[in-house]
């Protein structure tokens, strides 16, 4: 029988539900158990595809196309799995298909109501998953924290899912705040206390407490925790501030966090076996040999969660060439072409992220043209290309007031367009270009070097494209389209052929870097800027 492990939050949001979700599921998968991880979110969005990145943070894109919160980028670094449209429940998603029942005459007349019909199609969600992925064990990631008026049909969903199962085929981890005052030189358990009080009031009981702290807590503190919350000792984690996340699940274990668990869920299986993990990403992340500088240059740098998958990427980078990266983040909207000298001074690299929107793209096009011409390697994702090819167009193809016709509708020179399937498109949400498609890559370039297939599979998220119409031109002038969805004749890679490593795709090649499987065109850039480090 799958068993169930769900993760709540209480006394304050962003305390890491979701890197303590993605390494139990990694400390479970490394004791040989088949593991599936699922985020529920209790805002009305349907997806967080029209959310703001100052709203959301990142929108993360799976395998089959969901957009999705960001937490499943965590899940797949972690343990490896590919999440899916399925891991990831908002309660939008919830009350728009209870609702389309309801329109269709499903209910038979009956008045449709939270209990049953909404906490139904809840539980509905969690267990189909299990079947889904034949899973020993699901881990369940309720967002927001306990208290939360939205969430509350979550929890009562899972409150009766925990009846349902019966004794020992769930628990509830909570993951709280042990705050420090430091003027009375304490760490308070008050906060934590009151948290798993409103649990129960919801019917729950928390079987293990992560806790949040940032200063370590004494055997008599873990007792007063244990015994105000009734659990037991060995089942109050301290889940202290660490230099590197992925150094959590190494954490977790050294206090037998995954022992506890498969105690409470009756299960059995050797020890884990995480050498790997602490060797070849904790180590090198925490003891690199070189350091090496980046720029990114985006519209959301002042948000550490907008290119989140972009950051860990580039770490991954690092950790493949045994380096620790630097992120400079440079705000596009102050670069010109007087002071992008002296924004990007020290930067071995540079690197232009996704977005949306004409806001800060000049900018964008100015730390384009400064990596051009100076021989500084640089990486071009999504719009990232596009500026790249637009930048081009302008300054190396003579092709004046070219531009993107999202930019500018009259451009002469529309070198990147509309999809021709997206101008019948009236939602915007989930209609994009989305999801992984086949890519193939010429053969004899920087791509092909770094890919060393001739065919891969990237995840997009996008509705405008490279202009077929302009491809001769740029040839002509130097730049090579070294990737092509072939089916629909998409220009998918270009690069430069007289510059060091000059690549811009126009996927998203961060959703598929892991820790111990970093993505080649990363690897590649991070190696070209270590290069450039070491010549000048």
């Amino acid at each position: 029988m799958t068993k169930y492990i769900f993760v709540t939050g209480g006394v304050v949001s962003s305390l890491g539900k979701g890197i303590a979700s993605a390494s139990i599921g990694l400390v479970l998968k490394s004791r040989g158990f088949k593991v599936t991880i699922q985020k529920l979110d209790p805002y009305i969005n349907v997806d967080p595809g029209t959310m703001s990145p100052y709203q959301h943070g990142e929108v993360y894109v799976t395998e089959d196309g969901a957009e999705t919160d960001l937490d499943l980028g965590h899940y797949e670094r972690f343990t490896g799995l590919t999440m899916t449209q399925a891991n990831n429940v908002t309660a939008g998603r919830i009350y728009y298909s209870v609702i389309a029942k309801e329109r269709r005459g499903e209910y038979l007349g009956k008045t449709v109501q939270v209990v049953p019909h909404i906490t139904d199609a809840i539980k509905a969600a969690i267990t189909s998953l299990a079947a889904k992925d034949r899973v020993d064990v699901v881990i369940v990631e309720v967002g927001g924290t306990v208290g939360d008026i939205e969430g509350l049909p979550f929890l009562e969903a899972i409150r009766q899912l925990r009846n349902e199962l019966g004794r020992g085929n769930s628990i509830n981890i909570h993951l709280t705040l042990v705050p420090y005052i430091k003027a009375a030189d304490e760490l308070k358990t008050k906060p934590t206390q009151h948290s798993v009080g409103k649990l129960r009031e919801i019917g729950l009981q928390a079987e293990v407490l992560i806790c949040r702290t940032e200063k370590p807590f004494s055997e008599s503190v873990r007792e007063k925790i244990a015994q105000f919350c009734n659990v037991e000792p060995e089942a109050v984690i301290q889940a202290l501030d660490v230099e590197d996340i992925y150094e959590v699940p190494l954490m977790f274990t050294k206090q037998k966090l995954d022992d506890t668990i498969l105690k409470l869920l009756g299960l059995e299986r050797p020890s884990h076996d995480l050498t790997e993990w602490k060797t070849r990403v904790v180590d090198r992340a925490l003891h690199p040999k070189r350091r090496v500088a980046i720029a990114v240059v985006g519209k959301y740098v002042q948000l550490q969660d907008a290119y989140k998958s972009i950051y860990e990427a580039l770490r991954h980078g690092g950790l493949a060439n045994d380096a620790g990266v630097d992120i400079l983040k440079v705000s596009a909207e102050r670069v010109t072409k007087a002071n992008v000298a002296e924004l990007l001074d020290g930067a071995s690299g540079i690197l232009v992220p996704g977005g949306f929107g004409h806001r800060g793209i000049e900018g964008k096009l100015d730390a384009i043209a400064y990596a051009r011409e100076r021989k500084i390697p640089f990486f071009g994702i999504c719009l990232g290309m596009q500026c790249a090819a637009i930048e081009f167009a302008r300054n190396v193809a003579g092709l004046a007031g070219a531009n993107s016709t999202e930019f500018d509708a009259n451009t002469p020179h529309p070198v990147i367009s509309l999809l021709e399937e997206q101008k019948r498109v009236t939602d915007l949400g989930g209609t994009m270009r989305l999801g992984a498609m086949p890519c193939r890559v010429a053969p004899g370039t920087k791509a092909h070097e770094a890919y060393g297939l001739a065919e891969v599979r990237e995840r997009h998220r996008h509705r405008y494209e490279f202009n077929n119409r302009y491809r001769d031109a740029f040839a002509q002038k130097g730049m090579i389209v070294s990737g092509v969805y072939e089916k629909a004749d998409l220009v998918e890679l270009i690069e430069l052929d007289d510059h060091p490593w000059f690549i811009a795709g126009q996927f998203h090649p961060e959703f598929r870097s892991q820790p111990l499987a970093p993505h080649p065109l990363f690897r590649a850039f991070v190696g070209a800027c270590l290069k450039k480090t070491s010549d000048t």
